[in-house]
């Protein structure tokens, strides 16, 4: 008889969890997964996924506006119905769900929807059914959860992305509390929808960490877009009156609201999944502390995904998941190169980003090789927009590999998946001159730009 139930146990059935149950078990190990709540993870049923088509959603009405300068013209008011956009986004997250839940059937991953907790280091007790199970190896895949200001009075009144994406109607006042991807894009998606829309973060310029020229550019634009920006300010209270709610800030200022949305950042979900019965070692979020190969300090309990607190993003996730299946099951050892990893935030205008922002660059590196362009899209031309478009990059003169490009206009994030591959490769300046320009886009700008700015 076999020493456990299963060769591999996955706690989370998310993107990281799902791509590790489904490698290994192509490798030939007998696997099981728990989830406690939808199968797909945070990104499916309620990150990504149902924000990108919020985005969406919110963009339509540049759209119509942006028509008249082409010859388009509308009898009557276009019209937004938040209840259809609802039932459409449940309609794809439960045509998603079935996806994630055939992948799993069609490997032969055993799938427990229910909660899993360790009861040590190759035990695990399914919490609904009282069901105790053992594995060979098992791996944490649980992702993160959102945080709130717990200490802060009135907090119950508000809430986070997850409830944003259920509610009954579109608030006609939000307030968005946060400087971060979800808070910049959520205060888009709110505005660009008609909702008035005011961002409070406790710092001085929103989404801390990117490139100065992007977190300039997007503040500049949303206030353009009509979103008021509160900096340097945070809540000390929140008081609700009837649907209303009254936030007031430590400036004093007092801020009248439908909704207040609290998106502060996430951490590790960890609590209370039984780590501490393994002697689980955990940081200081209470993230699972792991080796480069994503395993812990328990030889043969692993974890991959935002649990681990090194990337949080879902492609991230999806990597190491395979990598761990792969070494672990295929014995095909290898681990997740984390460096020069192109990412996006879809605000609008949205940003794409790979590698060093400036100041990173200027500490690495001293002296660097500034390139930038700014200029208005040719859309914006006939449509009258003032929207403008940063594109810049950073080059190392020491071997003149661009080791940082930014990106701050319409479909930035889909410019810069390619440009990830440039630099991934380890392309230089030269490299991007030698490149013939598609002629007309504003990507062209990339392989056009003359304009040096060294030191």
């Amino acid at each position: 008889m076999a020493q456990y139930d299963f060769d591999l146990f996955v706690i989370g059935a998310g993107s990281g969890g799902v791509r590790a149950a489904r490698i290994a078990s192509g490798h030939g190990a007998k696997v099981a997964i728990a989830e406690e709540y939808r199968f797909g993870g945070t990104c499916v049923i309620r990150g990504c996924v149902p924000k990108k088509i919020f985005v969406y959603a919110s963009r339509f009405k540049d759209d119509f506006d942006d028509s008249a300068g082409f010859g388009w013209s509308f009898d009557g008011e276009a019209k937004f119905d938040w209840s259809t956009l609802m039932a459409n986004k449940d309609k794809e997250i439960d045509r998603l769900e079935g996806i994630y839940k055939g992948i799993l059937e069609r490997n032969n991953v055993e799938a427990f929807a229910e909660r899993a907790e360790l009861v040590d280091a190759h035990t695990v007790r399914l919490t609904t059914s009282g069901k105790t199970v053992t594995a060979d190896k098992i791996l944490i895949a649980t992702g993160g959860h959102v945080n709130f200001d717990d200490g802060l009075e009135g907090i119950e009144h508000a809430i986070s992305s997850n409830e944003a994406f259920h509610l009954e109607k579109l608030p006609e006042r939000v307030v968005v509390v946060g400087g971060g991807y979800i808070a910049v894009e959520f205060a888009g998606i709110f505005a660009g929808l008609g909702a008035k829309t005011t961002i409070v973060y406790r710092r001085d310029k929103v989404l801390r960490g990117f490139d100065e020229d992007m977190r300039d550019g997007l503040m500049e634009a949303m206030q353009a877009r009509g979103i008021d920006i509160v900096t340097d300010a945070v809540f000390k209270k929140i008081e609700k009156t009837g649907d209303s709610l009254k936030g007031t800030l430590d400036t004093g200022q007092v801020l009248d609201a439908d909704q207040i949305m609290f998106a502060i950042g996430r951490d590790p979900n960890t609590k209370g999944l039984g780590l501490e019965n393994a002697g689980v070692e955990l940081g200081r979020k209470g993230e699972v502390k792991v080796s480069a190969d994503s395993q812990s300090s328990v030889a043969n309990i692993y974890a991959v995904g935002d649990v681990t607190d090194r990337v949080a993003l879902t492609p991230v996730a999806i990597r190491e998941g395979h990598a761990f299946a792969d070494s672990v099951f295929g014995k095909a050892p290898r681990v997740v190169d984390h460096d020069t990893i192109p990412t996006a935030v879809f605000s609008t205008p949205e940003i794409g980003t790979c590698g060093l922002t400036e100041a990173e660059a200027r500490e690495r590196y001293g002296d660097i090789d500034i390139y930038k362009s700014q200029f208005r899209p040719m859309r914006g031309t006939m449509s009258g927009s003032s929207e403008r478009m940063i594109m810049k990059l950073i080059v190392n003169p020491a071997d003149q590999k661009v080791v940082g490009c930014h990106i701050l206009g319409p479909d930035a994030g889909e410019i810069i998946q390619v440009v990830g591959i440039t630099m991934k490769m380890g392309a230089t300046k030269a490299d991007f001159d030698a490149t013939v320009a598609l002629h007309p886009s504003a990507a062209e700008e990339l392989v056009t730009m003359s304009t040096k700015f060294t030191g």
